[in-house]
């Protein structure tokens, strides 16, 4: 008599198992994240030998396999200075934001340099090749074959010897290894490990289009970004014109670099100056307040606005788009302790012009002088750009990289920079400066000020 199959539930966060479904992980916390999975399928001792000796380490020639450029500088270096040959890249981002017509363009630059292979299991020939003419796309390097087996996938790799392999989506994707239905956590896992396989085998870079749930992550399990070489993420509001592309994880470059690219009718264009482009409908208006920020080693001019209003409700209202909303709790305190005004009894909103999504502790003090802008309905002069962290106490903290963000705002037409006292010393910049060292100094120094003055 067989032995009954034990059905395995498995959490699409860390990976933890048990044998019934769990409401709540015990490791890592996440609720309603058990989602059933098949029970592994055997694998034959051939599939898992790759047939590669051990190398000595100073055999190896590290830079026999040159990065790819694809024609597209900001994306270049998102990816670290181009593609890597055998990696495995994963891009998520909401439906309809761009991800596939960003792919499209890139396989047209790279077909430049041979075949590429766009491998679609959602959508026919015909409706990819109606959206590459939209966008003016006709290079005849491009094949498009719509496969959802990997191992069939990886037969045409093999016989086209491609450039580059771009697969859309991962979660259409299935194994022969394993038996669960497409889009399975241990399906999807188990499909990109044989890609990533496959990929460093043959030495040719996949990019891997993954859909992302109502949380904002990738759908299937987290195992699945811990597989890959990169990560990047597509940010914006789809109704938006921008979208950012921001690198989570990348193991042959830095992370957290972003590009900002432009939807039109014809695709998306690449932006070359970021920070001019956010900034170029922005009002003098009270509660407008213009923060360096920096993504990755990259410095970028944002427009953050806040408004304060009298409550109608018993409980005021707080509402963040674009920061943390936790953090702007935390510097309403700060505020209300250190500068008084009743700000805990009032609504509260504050948002990132341009639909973009920053998390950096230095656009704290961009958050209280917007606020008390709006609070005191006192305009923050135009030519003025601030940064730095504010702690519980009040002061202001020293933050990295900041003569980078004065030239960044000096080569945009900003005359006055607000900084920590304690970086100061370290800005050359054609700016003048005016170092603060605590939250009360905002109000009076900042808001409201017309004369330029330097202040160290």
């Amino acid at each position: 008599m067989s032995k009954r199959a034990t059905t395995i539930y498995a959490c699409v966060e860390c990976g933890a198992q048990a044998t019934k479904w769990l409401g709540r992980c015990p490791e890592c916390n996440a609720w309603n994240s058990y989602a059933e999975e098949a029970p592994a399928t055997p694998i034959h001792a051939a599939a898992l030998s790759s047939g590669v000796a051990p190398m000595s380490i100073g055999a190896i020639e590290a830079d026999s396999s040159p990065r790819i450029t694809t024609n597209l500088p900001s994306l270049d270096r998102v990816l670290g200075g181009g593609v890597v040959a055998g990696g495995v890249t994963l891009v998520g981002g909401e439906p309809g934001i761009g991800k596939s017509t960003l792919l499209l363009q890139m396989a047209e630059e790279l077909a430049r340099r041979g075949p590429v292979l766009y491998v679609s299991g959602e959508e026919s020939p015909q409706q990819i090749a109606l959206r590459a003419r939209r966008l003016g796309i006709a290079n005849a390097n491009i094949s498009i074959f719509t496969e959802t087996s990997v191992e069939r996938i990886i037969a045409a790799a093999e016989k086209l010897k491609p450039v580059a392999v771009i697969v859309d989506s991962i979660q259409t994707a299935h194994t022969a290894l394993n038996g669960s239905a497409p889009g399975s956590i241990a399906q999807v896992r188990d499909a990109a490990g044989v890609l990533m396989a496959a990929a460093k085998r043959l030495s040719i870079p996949v990019f891997l289009i993954g859909h992302i749930t109502k949380e904002g992550t990738i759908a299937g399990p987290k195992s699945l970004e811990h597989i890959v070489d990169t990560v990047l993420y597509f940010e914006g509001e789809k109704f938006q014109n921008y979208r950012l592309i921001r690198a989570y994880k990348n193991r042959f470059g830095p992370v957290n670099e972003v590009a900002l690219f432009e939807m039109h009718d014809d695709g998306l264009e690449e932006v070359a100056n970021p920070s001019a482009a956010l900034l170029a409908q922005r009002s003098s208006a009270a509660g407008s307040a213009v923060v360096a920020a920096l993504e990755g080693t990259r410095p970028l001019l944002i427009e953050l606005q806040a408004l304060v209003s009298a409550t109608h409700f018993p409980s005021p209202r707080r509402m963040a788009i674009g920061v943390d909303a936790n953090r702007v709790a935390l510097l309403l305190a700060v505020v209300e302790k250190k500068n008084g005004g009743n700000l805990l009894a009032s609504d509260v909103y504050v948002n990132v012009a341009g639909g973009l999504q920053i998390d950096e502790p230095a656009i704290d003090l961009g958050i209280i002088t917007a606020l008390i802008s709006s609070q005191r309905n006192a305009p923050i002069p135009h030519d003025l750009v601030v940064f730095g962290e504010v702690g519980l106490l009040g002061e202001i903290r020293s933050v990295s990289q900041a003569d980078l963000r004065a030239r960044e705002a000096a080569a945009l037409g900003f005359r006055r920079v607000v900084v920590p006292h304690s970086n100061a010393a370290e800005i050359h910049a054609d700016v003048d400066i005016i170092a603060v060292r605590r939250v009360e100094e905002v109000a009076e120094r900042v808001v409201g000020i017309s004369a330029p003055g330097i202040v160290r």
